[in-house]
């Protein structure tokens, strides 16, 4: 289930990744995290240069706060340019927000060039957000809703017409479920089954919550 464009949402690093690349023989090994903060990230940075002490260096960027608004970064000892730039812009073009890539390089011996530099710092920040899990998150309202088993078939069509999440379904006398509506289409949702069924069906037990979307379908609250 996908979520129609006319949602806002803001994606999330859920599961933390690790991806490397080599580049005559110097290893660029990207860690990439989730954060809250930039007090977070400070603390990130100085725990994976302990990991990689002997690494000749451990560059990084991070975006985070309202819209993006904190943004830092670092060459580490790179020539100016070629590192923490290259690894913000990937994480500026993933659109991810409160991400963390610190990059360590290990070096081959061979110079790779400004340009050799930039394009291995920008392919290990890619690899590591492919190892991650990237989670889109909403905010709704999640909800029940009680219908007997004659409407049933008009409600699921509803919901599966305006892609509303469905959590859970229980069958008994009628039939109960709960919902995660985003908040952006609650409204129009509620007027929906309002005139589909005559003002005879109402939503129950809403509380506003935040909903992430894993790979575009996996519904899961948080």
């Amino acid at each position: 289930m996908v979520l129609k464009g006319m949602v806002k949402s803001m994606k999330r690093i859920r599961v933390c990744g690790t991806g490397e690349v080599v580049e005559k023989k110097s290893r660029f090994i990207a860690n990439v995290f989730n954060i809250e903060n930039e007090d977070e990230a400070a603390q990130i940075i100085i725990s994976v240069k302990k990991k990689y002490w002997d690494a000749r260096h451990n560059c990084y960027a991070y975006v985070c706060g309202e819209n993006n608004g904190q943004q830092k970064f670092s060459d580490d000892g790179e020539p100016a340019g070629t590192a923490g730039k290259p690894i913000l812009d990937v994480i500026i073009r993933s659109g991810i927000s409160n991400c963390l890539i610190v990059v360590t390089r290990y070096f081959g011996g061979t110079l790779l060039g400004t340009g050799g530099l930039i394009r291995a710092y920008q392919a290990a920040a890619v690899e590591g957000i492919a190892r991650s899990e990237v989670m889109e998150v909403f905010s709704g309202e999640k909800a029940e809703v009680i219908t007997d088993y004659n409407n049933l078939g008009k409600l699921q069509y509803i919901c599966s017409d305006m892609n509303i999440n469905i959590l859970e379904t229980e069958y008994g006398e009628n039939v109960s479920i709960k919902l995660i509506i985003n908040e952006d289409i609650y409204e129009q949702f509620v007027k929906r089954i309002t005139e589909a069924f005559s003002g005879t069906m109402n939503l129950t037990d809403v509380q506003k919550c935040k909903y992430a979307l894993i790979n575009g379908e996996k519904v899961l609250e948080i």
